[in-house]
């Protein structure tokens, strides 16, 4: 009892009370104040931003009022501080490669939440970047084209100093995507590509203005050529049907749905051509077998004389 006693008397515990009651308190408030942005931000990417900030202000409010409290003990421990540093650097290496790739991240713009990434392996939408790690809603895998799947992928923010990082929406919001389409030979092949251009003008023709406005800007940050955005068609004969390329900008959420459209309105063109474009297809025909003579050696009967 004595020792209980003696020990809530101490500098050093009136300091640990003191350091626990202020981190309850900069807990609960950052709780609050984070519920109260959940409840009346409307926008998700401000409200994201928004909690991030407060919570990252909590962290430093903590870590002031610890230095505040222990500051006249932190003097006699900069040697203890300073071997065990060592040692806990080397057995965090990959922590503190993380924490400072999650600065590079933040200063760096390699990506923002709601951006589609390819990081790690791993193609996904960012749906949240943390200290240590940043988490994805993983596209593709079984599921063909660019759909979620379903899972939640975290990957250490240290790959940003490993592996490349793809930044599907970055800069410049969208790709170029292509359709191949194998036309027979003997159709007419103006009228094919007529109409692989009309039914591609008609689905994305609105994307190109929009892509040009940001290719523009693109070419005002970087050093790159002044490329075309609008939509081409090439014919490439091979052995054995004509082969159209179209290829195109679409916004890099939709290119599935954006190709389904277009095989759409290209399909209804070519039923109502009356059969002067026909779509090719891989097959093939065996037109006659060879005769085939089968001849078999005479042997001599049993018993017989030569």
């Amino acid at each position: 009892m004595d020792f209980l006693t003696s020990w809530f008397e101490s500098a050093l515990s009136q300091k640990l009370l003191r350091a626990a009651l202020a981190l309850v308190l900069i807990w609960l408030v950052v709780f609050l104040v984070q519920r109260g942005v959940s409840n009346q931000v409307k926008s998700g990417e401000t409200r994201y931003r928004l909690r991030k900030l407060v919570a990252l202000a909590g962290w430093i409010a903590a870590g002031l009022v610890l230095a505040g409290i222990f500051s006249d003990r932190l003097g006699q421990l900069t040697v203890a501080f300073g071997v065990a540093g060592a040692g806990i650097a080397f057995a965090l290496q990959e922590v503190i490669a993380s924490f400072a790739g999650w600065i590079a991240i933040s200063l760096g713009g390699f990506y923002d939440p709601g951006d589609r990434v390819q990081v790690g392996g791993i193609k996904g939408d960012v749906i949240d970047i943390g200290v240590l790690r940043t988490t994805l809603m993983e596209c593709g895998d079984w599921v063909k084209g660019d759909l979620y799947n379903g899972r939640i992928v975290r990957v250490a923010n240290s790959f940003v100093f490993k592996e490349p990082v793809f930044n599907y929406s970055g800069e410049f919001p969208f790709l170029w995507d292509e359709i191949t389409v194998p036309v027979r030979y003997g159709s007419d092949h103006r009228l094919a590509r007529q109409l692989i251009t009309d039914a591609v003008t008609e689905v994305v023709g609105d994307y190109a203005v929009f892509a040009r406005q940001s290719w523009e800007e693109m070419v005002k940050h970087y050093r790159i050529e002044d490329a075309s955005v609008e939509p081409m068609i090439t014919m490439l004969p091979n052995d054995n049907w004509i082969e159209f390329t179209a290829r195109y900008v679409v916004d890099f959420k939709r290119r599935r749905g954006t190709r389904d459209r277009i095989f759409d309105k290209l399909l209804d063109g070519i039923d109502a051509s009356g059969g002067k474009v026909q779509l090719a297809s891989a097959t093939f025909e065996l037109v006659a077998a060879p005769p085939v003579e089968v001849r078999l050696p005479q042997t001599p009967a049993r018993g017989g004389t030569a």
